[in-house]
């Protein structure tokens, strides 16, 4: 009953958003304005039916209901309940449920609170939302039903990944479909713009909340993958350039540079058609991941889907969407006026420099991510990985820093180096400083050496701006601007450090051997059989010393699952301030031996925690720039209000 109930919402929601569609595009002709009033509670509507779908299907997974075709194939009866519920969403069509009720919430909630675009803008643009739902709502109930029944009903279910069976991976796939979302929202808000010719500030602020929280799900959702992938595969490294972690990488970049563009329209009225079309290339790089990881064209721990007539499906999709947009940008381009004029030395002229650079990266890891899948469809077989990444990515990334650290200390419209130039000496001082250090030391690579001096330089250099301000004065939107640039510089000085002083070290170990890596002293002290809810391990105990201080013992575990059997290798961290210590257990050799692997990976935790500083200062901003527009939307409604008093 719960699943047709789902499924009975799901469509019901599908229907809305055909109204929504007509009624928001007929409301921009003369005779459908009657039809103004209905937009807005049809698509209010539509995000709850979307929930009661979403929630049916995690009613379903929670109950263990196996007469769904697809709690039959991800879930069985034995797993903990969080997983049983994460599986909801650990496949296919689940997932793309998410989506949908996300969009569907996402709608709702914009035609509840934004009145501050014209009434036709804001309806031209719920009817883009509309016409985007559409889409994915077609997909689910005619090509990926997640409701569909089995008969008769199995005695117990397939079970849910292993891999996917981890909290990290619980709480991955809803951040980034946050973001993912979000951007559909500045997609819709880039087409009502085109349609209805209002490309402004009043655009723009409306526009960039969603841009800003879509931004900081993405940058969560890029962190917890990536850490989850660091600790659970087992393999040591943190980001592969894998198709599908570009996929969501993509957006991220177009994101990053769209956020910025946005703010200047915002702020300074210039950008209107760098905003407009970074709006539409944001949301197309969210659509070539989803296709990515759901065509079939991948194998990953990621892709869902392996059917090429859903990819295909998914494909006819982004050329709708995205061509139509792009076609409509084409016809209404020259209708974008240009916006007020700046210098090239000045803060609008760096964020150019910066979406310039952005788009161009964004471009890098595109072509390296399709050339491999466009070559194999030709017959080649093609690798494309960090060595083509890492060099052609940091021609335009090393220059970005610069710009980076100098941007948000020039002024607005017009100013000079040479003014800036006296602020920028103790960040320089700070990189020549680091940069004998390093060279003293040596054996550092020349990326990792400029990416640990430069992202010193950017981690200084992001503070400075806070120099001659009154701090409890300072607007949020400031301090979220200079965390999240403290962020990127933290961040890159873990990966700097990572990839140049990591110590590796493979061994084989009888019970009670010894053996080092880095500054660590580790001994085998047992190998143990452990059991869990669904799965067993052999679990080794392994005693550890930091320099011959106090021990501690740590305890990789190689587990096999039963439903469905596979085996995992469980890695075993210990954080000190200064980085992480990484076990891996190995197999039984013939001679009683156990093969660990160990890596000692210094200030490694720097990557995260800048990460979480990244999206912090993305939060700052966002509470800084919903308290401006709420203030100056009460101040405008007082002063209405006392005209109107007035007027009586």
């Amino acid at each position: 009953m719960i699943a047709e109930l789902g499924l009975a919402a799901l469509w019901l929601a599908a229907a809305l958003a055909v109204l929504q569609l007509f009624a928001g595009a007929l409301t921009l002709t003369r005779r459908g304005a009657t039809m103004a009033g209905v937009v807005r509670p049809v698509a209010v509507v539509q995000g709850i039916l979307a929930l009661v779908a979403f929630g049916a299907l995690i009613q379903v997974f929670a109950v263990t209901d196996l007469s769904v075709k697809l709690v039959a194939l991800n879930s069985h009866s034995m797993k903990p309940l969080v997983f049983k519920i994460a599986g909801a969403w650990g496949n296919h069509e689940g997932s793309m449920l998410l989506w949908v009720t996300v969009m569907g919430l996402a709608g709702a909630f914009l035609a509840l609170v934004e009145r501050r675009l014209p009434e036709p803008t804001m309806l031209a643009t719920l009817a883009g939302q509309a016409f985007v739902s559409l889409g994915f709502y077609a997909f689910l109930l005619i090509a990926s039903n997640p409701f569909e029944r089995l008969d008769p009903a199995p005695v117990e279910g397939n079970g849910l990944n292993p891999l996917l069976q981890d909290l990290g991976l619980a709480f991955h796939p809803p951040t980034l479909y946050l973001g993912y979302v979000g951007l559909s929202i500045a997609f819709s808000f880039a087409v009502g713009a085109l349609v209805t010719r209002e490309v402004g500030p009043a655009f723009a602020r409306a526009m960039r909340p969603w841009v800003l929280a879509a931004w900081i799900f993405l940058t969560i959702g890029i962190a917890a993958g990536s850490y989850w992938a660091y600790y659970e595969l087992g393999w040591g490294g943190w980001w592969f350039w894998d198709p599908v972690e570009n996929a969501s990488l993509m957006p991220w970049l177009a994101a990053t540079a769209l956020l910025h563009s946005v703010s200047v329209l915002a702020a300074r009225d210039a950008l209107r058609a760098w905003t407009i079309m970074l709006g539409v290339v944001a949301f197309s790089m969210s659509m070539v991941g989803t296709f990515l990881v759901r065509s079939g064209i991948l194998t990953s721990v990621h892709a869902f889907a392996v059917d090429p007539e859903r990819g295909s499906f998914i494909l006819a999709l982004l050329a709708i969407n995205i061509g139509g947009a792009l076609a409509l940008f084409g016809l209404r381009a020259a209708t974008v006026t240009e916006g007020e004029r700046f210098a090239l030395v000045s803060r609008e002229g760096a964020l150019v420099m910066n979406n310039v650079l952005l788009s161009a990266i964004l471009g890098i890891v595109l072509f390296g991510t399709l050339y491999p899948l466009v070559a194999e469809a030709l017959g080649a077989k093609v690798s494309v990985g960090p060595p083509y990444f890492n060099p052609v990515g940091a021609l335009f990334f090393l220059p970005m820093l610069l710009v980076l650290a100098v941007g948000p200390m020039l002024r607005w419209r017009r100013d000079s180096l040479g003014r800036v130039g006296k602020r920028l000496l103790i960040p320089a001082a700070v990189v020549l400083i680091a940069a004998i250090v390093m060279v003293v030391r040596g054996g550092a690579g020349l990326l990792p050496f400029l990416g640990l001096v430069l992202g010193l330089g950017v981690a200084v250099a992001s503070i400075l701006p806070l120099r001659e301000r009154n701090l409890r004065r300072t607007p949020l939107a400031i301090w979220g601007m200079v965390v999240a640039h403290l962020g990127v510089g933290v961040s890159l000085i873990g990966m700097a450090s990572e990839s140049a002083y990591s110590v590796e070290r493979l061994v084989a170990l009888r019970t009670g051997e010894s053996t080092s890596v880095g500054p660590w002293q580790v001994r085998l002290s047992a190998v143990e059989p452990v059991a869990g809810p669904n799965w067993t391990a052999l679990e080794a105990r392994l005693v550890v010393a930091y320099e011959d201080q106090r021990t501690t013992i740590v305890r990789p575990q190689a587990r096999s699952f039963w439903t469905p059997p596979q085996q995992t290798s469980e890695s075993a961290l210990l954080t000190r301030w200064n980085g992480q210590l990484y076990a891996v257990l190995g197999g039984e050799a013939s001679d009683g031996r156990w093969q660990v692997r160990l890596w000692w990976k210094p200030f490694v935790t720097l990557i995260w925690l800048g990460g979480g500083l990244i999206a912090l200062g993305g939060l700052l901003a966002l509470i800084g720039r919903v308290a401006s527009d709420v203030r100056r939307i009460v101040a405008r409604d007082k002063i209405a209000y006392r005209r109107e008093r007035q007027g009586r």
